[in-house]
């Protein structure tokens, strides 16, 4: 098995609304493997969100460790997060989050404008991530002239535009009919199992988890059953 590319290490999470104190996650420890596609499960509210925000670098736990490859995000402050995300994660949404005014190539295109990249390179980039997701005669397409399947796709080209360590899916196929959510997971394998990607997928479906190698399952902030694929 590969070395943990991810460890979670007693982490806590903690809000307060007024008066009240919400434990989003509880003590949890997790490690996931370079090369992994993980599953998270659970109900509304079990922390899957907040976790994958936390694995993103998005946010930062209560108390705890977060590492991913060398870096230490529980330690790193708000711009070396912004820096660190921008080189190491890709974010695929359920909405995509498209810009309705941008051509899916310029959706692509908006991780890169953190970069040094010059526009030659930029574009380079946004061809080969349009290619690989099957899109390259859309490039010049409007969101509102894609399906929602080609939408996500977009979503996903944007997603590995800059070649992240970590692929970050909060369901992904939350949206879809079963047909395309099928044909968005096959991509996501494929991403997977062809280009290495290590994949963390949030999501309520079953049938999405089953592609997954393995699916944790998540309640109350705490990991309460693990399956293998």
């Amino acid at each position: 098995m590969s070395a943990a590319l991810v460890r979670v290490i007693d982490a806590h999470k903690v809000y307060h609304r007024g008066s009240e104190r919400v434990d989003v996650l509880q003590g949890l420890d997790l490690e996931v493997p370079a090369g992994e596609f993980l599953a998270l499960m659970g109900p509304s509210g079990s922390g899957k969100t907040t976790l994958l925000n936390l694995l993103g670098g998005l946010d930062t736990p209560t108390s705890g460790q977060v590492i991913v490859g060398d870096h230490d995000l529980s330690k790193a402050s708000r711009r070396e997060l912004a820096r660190w995300r921008a080189d190491h994660v890709g974010f695929v949404f359920q909405f995509y989050n498209l810009l309705p005014v941008l051509t899916a190539a310029r959706n692509v295109e908006l991780p890169l404008l953190l970069t040094r990249l010059s526009k030659a390179e930029r574009r380079r980039h946004v061809s080969a991530a349009l290619e690989l997701v099957g899109l390259t005669e859309r490039a010049q397409h409007f969101p509102r002239q894609l399906s929602g399947g080609q939408e996500q796709r977009v979503g996903i080209a944007r997603a590995i535009v800059n070649d992240p360590t970590l692929l970050l899916c909060d369901e992904p196929t939350g949206d879809l009919d079963r047909t395309t959510a099928g044909e968005i997971l096959d991509l996501l394998g494929a991403l997977n199992r062809e280009h290495g990607k290590t994949i963390i997928m949030v999501t309520h479906d079953p049938l999405a988890a089953e592609r997954a190698s393995r699916t944790l399952h998540l309640d109350k902030g705490m990991l309460v059953t693990e399956a293998a694929a």
